[in-house]
């Protein structure tokens, strides 16, 4: 998801309330993990709407291995080069269900991680409470569009070692989880757009330069 502004301060060192219910501790460390994976990683070139590895859904992950590893370190290099705060394994061409994400929540707290096999969780109607702020992507570079999102969100998925995994998200960062998992299922934002309102940000894109490098579509 393309980074959107903001005045909200990150602080690192905050962790998550209620981690004894099950949820994972995305907040600790999260700069140095960051980092660590970043400094591994080799930064790639990212998909744009087009190409066909965006619009279908992707592969599970069943092998949790070096190669897994690998690959999540590539795309937290390939999140930070574009300035993102989250990266589906298909906006970098690869056909795997896993994203990373470091992303602040509307608390300021910064999330970090990554979720292989995600799933998100039905919300009860107490729960789903609609914010409809603006909504970018990498992979449809320059363009922004009101999207309207449950403000909290739970995804249920594996960690890098297969290991079950609960992350939970409010504010940006709910809607962080609610569109990196729609990214493996073969949907981008724009798709749940209004013909008009997605027609517009197709255009902002065409009319804009991206930051970072693209792969050309054929």
């Amino acid at each position: 998801m393309a980074q959107q502004e903001t005045d909200q301060r990150i602080d690192s060192g905050t962790l998550v309330a209620g981690t004894a219910d099950g949820f994972a501790d995305d907040t600790a460390g999260a700069a140095e993990r960051e980092l660590a994976h970043r400094e591994r990683g080799t930064s790639r070139p990212i998909t744009v709407v087009g190409n066909p590895v965006l619009h279908k859904e992707c592969r599970d992950v069943t092998e949790f291995d070096d190669s897994l590893a690998a690959l999540i370190d590539d795309m937290f290099a390939s999140q930070h080069t574009a300035e993102g705060v989250g990266l589906a394994a298909n906006q970098i061409g690869v056909d795997l269900k896993v994203f990373v994400y470091d992303c602040p929540d509307d608390d300021g707290k910064r999330h970090v991680g990554a979720i292989c096999n995600p799933v998100l969780e039905e919300l009860p109607p107490e729960k789903r409470h609609l914010d409809d702020s603006n909504e970018g992507c990498l992979s449809v570079p320059t363009a922004y569009a009101a999207l309207p999102r449950p403000d909290y969100a739970v995804v249920r998925g594996q960690d890098a070692q297969g290991n079950p995994v609960k992350v939970r998200g409010t504010g940006y960062f709910a809607r962080c989880l609610q569109h990196e998992t729609d990214h493996l299922y073969g949907y981008l934002y724009i798709d749940r757009l209004s013909k008009r309102d997605r027609k517009d940000a197709l255009k902002q894109m065409e009319e804009g330069t991206a930051r970072y490098e693209t792969v050309p579509n054929a």
